[in-house]
């Protein structure tokens, strides 16, 4: 099974494992760290087992997949251990009872501080795996967004996104139709590709409520970048 968000991949280099970041880790659940350039699941093709499930798999046999970050995203992913939990978790999710927030660098000066991008999107399958708005038969996609802070150097903003919807590629899509695309996207970046090493993109906040207890989680991981 691969995200529709990740590209069929030629070549695949994985950083190394060096043991997992973990961030959280119960009877029910997990929160790991997810590294840039890591799979979230299986790719297609030979070579593309390594990825973060079979990572954590290994020392969490019972650990299933409810979220994915595209591989090139680094952040904060949660796991649930068991069917039972992994129907209530995928259940918050569909009933966008998660809270998300990313951080990232884009390209250009925001001239805003602060928005929100409301743009339905859709798969461009020609040129998969690349999303396109679409306002006929797009899925309704709405990111948040706040200036953390600008550099009149290098003429780049710092911002806190939050995607109030799941769609794949939103958050990139969304801040290339703003006009100031996430640096290091290969996909939407254009000439802003080539001006970081990585996507820097890092899922920094997750919030929801533990479906069996009751108790309100937090949990937070910095940006690397």
């Amino acid at each position: 099974m691969q995200h529709s968000g990740d590209p069929v991949l030629s070549t695949y280099s994985p950083p190394p494992n060096e043991g997992l970041s973990v961030i959280h880790a119960e009877a029910g659940l997990i929160v790991v760290d997810k590294p840039a350039g890591l799979l979230s699941v299986p790719g297609r093709g030979e070579g593309k087992e390594d990825c973060l499930v079979a990572r954590v798999q290994m020392e969490y046999p019972d650990a299933l997949t409810v979220h994915r970050l595209d591989m090139d995203t680094s952040g904060l992913l949660l796991l649930a251990r068991g069917g039972e939990m992994h129907r209530q978790l995928s259940r918050l999710f569909q009933d966008r009872q998660v809270s998300k927030r990313y951080v990232a660098v884009v390209d250009g000066l925001l001239a805003n501080d602060g928005g929100e991008v409301d743009l339905p999107l859709i798969c461009d399958w020609p040129n998969r795996p690349r999303q396109k708005v679409d306002f006929e038969i797009g899925k309704p996609s709405l990111t948040r967004y706040r200036v953390v802070s600008r550099d009149q150097t290098t003429r780049t903003s710092r911002v806190e996104l939050e995607p109030i919807t799941g769609r794949s590629h939103q958050l990139r899509v969304h801040m290339m139709m703003l006009g100031y695309p996430i640096l290091g996207d290969d996909l939407y970046g254009g000439e802003a590709y080539g001006k970081a090493g990585r996507l820097l993109l890092h899922a920094m906040d997750l919030a929801f409520v533990h479906p069996t207890t009751g108790t309100a989680l937090q949990f937070h991981c910095d940006a690397p970048f």
